[in-house]
């Protein structure tokens, strides 16, 4: 195809101005200065206007030739006699001599032009064109050039053009693209160029012009061969990317021209998008299935090839730390042994990238403030891929003297207080990075919206040290004169200033900014809040402004899920979260399973008076089945909290509850046994509770602590005090894992004017306590040896979580639970504990929280299996 387009483009190109060439004798011309006779100064034109002759002569195949420099001057002299132009001419060897003069009146101008032929008779032949404005003048000299053309080659003009072949492609269309036009001189010049205009199209594969002779002229005739369309592009092979994922990076579609330089470019894509999944083997061709009308089918054919990944990692030029440690601060990771479920060993550019920055950071952040590293050498060997970084370390650096200077706020030994890197033994870049950060919160905590604090680094190389000095520019204090809010068409003002923890006329506070943006973000009202801060009217007053943008808080959700000890359930909740743009939350929900069924409605006021005392209730009908017997209850809580600390809250609430418990055993306790019947509980309690968690699920630091304290006997048959502590600690550790230390204390006794119901005692065991043991497996035993609840009971869990894709949220866990349940006078004792230990999986999935851990218990008891699985799907209210 191409060898075609090619040849057929030579042929037009080369033989139609031949074969006109050959129609007619060549013309050899020298064409003088014009005069020019003008008020205004336009003698450039005297060159200007022959230079626009001899081009158009050109065109029409005429030899120009130009006579000496020399005899220019001495032509004018001549002042336009005609045996001198004859002498200049034919001492240049022209048998043409073209010259004239240009006349400008007012805003009239008229060209006169003289032609002498000296070959074989002398003739003389005058010319005249005449315009109006120098805009004109480019134009006359065109018709000019024409009518001297026409005399010297003869009267070949253009009396008509034609297009064949085009069926597609209108004719308007391709006209737009030819210069030449009826009337013009037959000039095989400019039809050339004008093929060249037709063919830069790219709609023809062949483009020929041929001419016919008539009575008025030449007939000129432009033959165009299409080249043909594309009605459908398939696909075969592809199986990592559908065809729709292929077709999106692609710049040709149906209906597009066949072009093969586009073929090929688009191949190239596809090669590329397939070496982003790190198929670097993947060859791609085509073939076009030919059909009528000019059209064709175009199939590209993939060879995908398999995953090349990494087979090693390699360091050039490290001493101090070996491969194995670089490895491990490295996103890039070599083909492991699960890598046909995970991502390992595949090449990811951007990661690559990145890895040059955080090895170099890794040797800066350890004294080796001189490390460089280059960028990584990549090389493919056949179905595998070998990645070496270079790397130069350079000596490493103690941290010597450590001083700020500038303007201080507080006594520099109080900031130096404050600071990490004099407690480094090495230089850290990360640290002093740090340590700006937090003087800069000093200063912006009181009001220094401004301040610069830059750190200056002295090298000291002989005794290998590095001074620092932070330099502080305070600028002025700052006043949030205004804050505004918007964005918010449901949600009213009020409640987002009430989240703010900066206010109007008051000094600014980067601390207390960033704690309202939080505040904020926790409300789950909103998709974003964006923050802006613009000059007020003085330089020491700023224009806080807040937008955020609304998201739906209403929902209804149907949903489900399995555990242990609920089995399978369905969920239904109807929720609004916002209601009426107060920050109110009112919500109807129910929950049934295997063992139980729950419905409850719960309505909260976060700000009651616009204070900040949350208040709210709960109504709840739910009916259980216990191993020992059934429960069915009615009852109703009001609750309040207010906030006391910082991440701290104060709790209280009333409950009361009427049970009827039934179905009881034949071999329960008798204390259970006593419950049988109708049982009301009137009940206070009153909570401490500190939650400085970064999130719920899959905490990576933070800790959740508390202390409650609950009252039975206000009214009603049942009466005890219940005491319950709890603490747990999360800990970020090296290469995003967590350690989780968690403790559990509880302790109730019954108080005179009633009695302690055994489902308000303690038992342990199943996912959420000792894992390894069935639900309430670890409990108490009566007088009798029956089993009961205990009065008291300790449990201790141990976690050590591993991020295995963190993208998804899938964690594994390693853990060591222990806990006991203790009877009434019974002292604690962790001689007596239960412990179990295990391992599994966590994954915050799109339809809620899912658990997969086996317990294997360490201290079995006769009869007691060694362990068991705990599954859990969704989450249980």
């Amino acid at each position: 195809m191409m060898k075609r387009l090619c040849l057929a483009f030579l042929i037009a190109v080369i033989l139609a101005p031949w074969s006109a060439a050959h129609s007619r004798e060549s013309k050899t011309v020298a064409v003088l200065p014009f005069q020019i006779n003008a008020q205004e100064d336009l003698n450039y034109l005297q060159n200007e206007i022959p230079e626009l002759i001899k081009k158009q002569l050109r065109d029409a195949d005429a030899v120009i030739v130009e006579p000496d420099s020399g005899v220019i001057s001495t032509w004018q002299q001549a002042r336009g006699n005609p045996d001198i132009a004859a002498q200049i001419g034919a001492k240049a060897g022209a048998e043409n001599i073209v010259w004239g003069s240009l006349t400008r009146m007012g805003q009239r101008f008229s060209l006169d032009a003289k032609l002498l032929t000296i070959s074989g008779k002398t003739v003389l032949k005058k010319f005249y064109a005449e315009g109006e404005g120098i805009d004109d003048l480019l134009s006359t000299i065109g018709r000019l050039a024409d009518d001297i053309s026409l005399s010297l080659f003869g009267q070949e003009t253009i009396s008509e053009l034609r297009l064949e072949g085009n069926r597609r492609i209108e004719t308007d269309a391709i006209m737009r693209y030819i210069r030449t036009k009826p009337g013009d001189v037959y000039m095989p010049k400019k039809l050339s160029d004008d093929l060249k205009s037709v063919y830069s199209m790219g709609y023809f594969e062949d483009i020929r012009i041929e001419y016919k002779d008539s009575v008025d002229g030449k007939i000129i005739i432009f033959k165009v061969d299409e080249k043909p369309t594309i009605r459908r592009i398939k696909f075969k092979g592809n199986d990592a990317y559908d065809n729709e994922e292929i077709m999106e990076i692609m710049n040709i579609k149906s209906g597009s021209i066949l072009n093969i330089f586009k073929i090929q470019n688009n191949i190239i894509r596809i090669e590329n998008l397939y070496k982003e999944k790190n198929y670097h083997n993947v060859k791609v061709t085509y073939s076009v299935n030919e059909l009528e009308n000019n059209q064709g089918d175009l199939l590209f054919i993939i060879e995908e090839g398999d995953k090349v990944r990494i087979r090693e990692i390699s360091f050039e030029g490290n001493t101090v730390y070996p491969d194995k440690t670089l490895k491990r601060v490295i996103k890039t990771d070599e083909k492991g042994f699960w890598y046909f479920i995970s991502s390992s060993g595949e090449l990811n550019r951007d990661d690559l990238k990145q890895d040059v920055s955080i090895l170099a950071s890794f040797y800066h952040n350890r004294g080796y403030i001189q490390a460089k590293v280059g960028a990584p050498l990549v090389e493919f060997r056949d179905d595998m891929i070998y990645i070496k970084f270079k790397i130069t370390e350079g000596p490493r650096f103690t941290v010597g003297y450590v001083g700020i200077t500038g303007d201080l706020i507080i006594p520099e030994d109080q900031l130096r207080e404050r600071m990490m890197i004099t407690q480094e033994a090495y230089y850290n870049r990360e640290t002093v990075r740090n340590d700006v950060l937090a003087i800069t919160d000093i200063y912006s905590d009181e009001g220094y919206a401004y301040a610069d604090i830059f750190p200056r680094i002295q090298k000291d190389f002989d005794n290998l040290k590095v001074d620092i000095e932070f330099i502080v520019k305070k600028g002025r204090q700052v006043y949030f004169e205004a804050i505004i809010i918007g964005g918010n068409t449901k949600t009213r003002d009020k409640v987002i200033r009430r989240e703010l923890k900066v206010f109007e006329q008051e000094l600014f506070s980067g601390r207390r900014l960033k704690r309202s943006m939080r505040n904020l973000f926790r409300l789950d009202f909103f998709e974003d809040v964006k923050v802006d801060t613009m000059e007020g009217s003085g330089d020491d007053k700023m224009v806080l402004k807040i937008d955020v943008v609304e998201k739906a808080t209403g929902s209804f959700s149907l949903g489900g899920g399995y555990s242990s000890v609920e089995y399978a359930y369905a969920t239904a909740s109807v929720t609004q979260r916002n209601l009426f743009g107060r920050g109110q939350n009112l919500q109807l929900k129910a929950q049934i399973s295997g063992v139980s069924q729950t419905y409850m409605l719960s309505f909260t006021e976060p700000y009651f008076l616009d204070k900040r005392l949350s208040t709210g209730f709960d109504i709840y009908n739910q009916t259980r089945d216990y191993t020992q017997y059934d429960k069915d209850s009615i009852g109703g809580k009001v609750r309040l909290s207010f906030p006391t600390w910082d991440f701290t809250r104060f709790f209280w609430n009333y409950r009361y509850d009427i049970s009827d418990v039934y179905n009881i055993n034949d071999d329960a306790a008798n204390s259970i046994q006593e419950m049988e019947g109708v049982n009301v509980t009137s009940s206070t309690k009153v909570t401490m509770k500190y939650d400085s968690r970064d999130k719920i699920f899959n905490t990576t630091e933070g800790s959740l602590n508390s202390i409650a304290v609950e009252y039975a006997g206000l009214g009603g048959d049942i009466a005890f005090t219940k005491y319950v502590g709890e603490s747990g600690w999360f800990f970020p550790m090296f290469l995003g894992t967590v350690g989780m230390i968690h403790g559990k204390l509880g302790y109730v006794q019954e108080n005179p004017d009633g009695f302690l119901p055994d489902y308000d005692k303690f038992y342990l065991g199943g996912m959420n306590s000792v894992r390894g043991f069935e639900w309430r497996d670890i409990h108490a035993v009566d007088e009798n040896g029956d089993t009961v609840g205990g009065n008291s009971m300790v449990q201790i869990n141990i976690e050590y979580q591993i991020p295995l894709v963190p993208t998804a949220g899938v964690v594994g866990v390693v853990f060591v639970d222990v806990g006991q349940v203790y009877g009434e006078d019974e002292p604690i004792d962790l001689e007596q504990t239960r412990e179990s230990a295990g391992g599994g999986f966590r994954w915050y999935s799109p339809m809620g929280p899912i658990r997969l851990e086996y317990g294997y218990i360490l201290d079995p008891l006769p009869g007691e299996t060694r362990g068991r699985w705990e599954f859990s799907m969704g989450t249980v209210f």
